[in-house]
């Protein structure tokens, strides 16, 4: 099963890690990155700048409108995603408690709907 990974940060931590710290983040999301790589379960991750680099479009009667970012007034923002492949949600889980921004923000866990075209 293919699930994505939705890691928010809070606006309430956000800034409260040290420069030391928040590198060490980094690192040890680049080292959980490649175990998830060697044993073929990440398909695909990646950082996201803030929600002020962010802007939203939409369609509607043909027209494009744009919101730039932030759009929301939001406590959490989308900070990045990973997309791994696992056997079932347990297993998707347990893959989840290791992604390092798990101890600074949240990670919404969502299977992948695989949709087929309609007859």
């Amino acid at each position: 099963m293919r699930f994505v990974c939705l890691i928010y940060n809070s606006a309430d931590t956000d800034g409260t890690l040290s420069q030391a710290e928040g590198d060490e983040l980094v690192r040890a999301h680049f080292r959980y990155d490649e175990e998830l790589q060697r044993k073929g379960i990440m398909i695909h991750s990646d950082a996201l700048e803030g929600p002020d680099r962010a802007c939203v479009l939409r369609v509607r009667d043909g027209i494009v409108s744009s919101t730039d970012g932030p759009y929301v007034e939001t406590k959490e923002h989308l900070a990045g995603i990973y997309v791994i492949e696992a056997a079932d949600p347990q297993e998707a889980r347990k893959v989840v408690a290791g992604i390092p921004s798990a101890r600074v923000g949240a990670i919404e866990l969502r299977p992948v709907r695989l949709l087929t075209l309609p007859q």
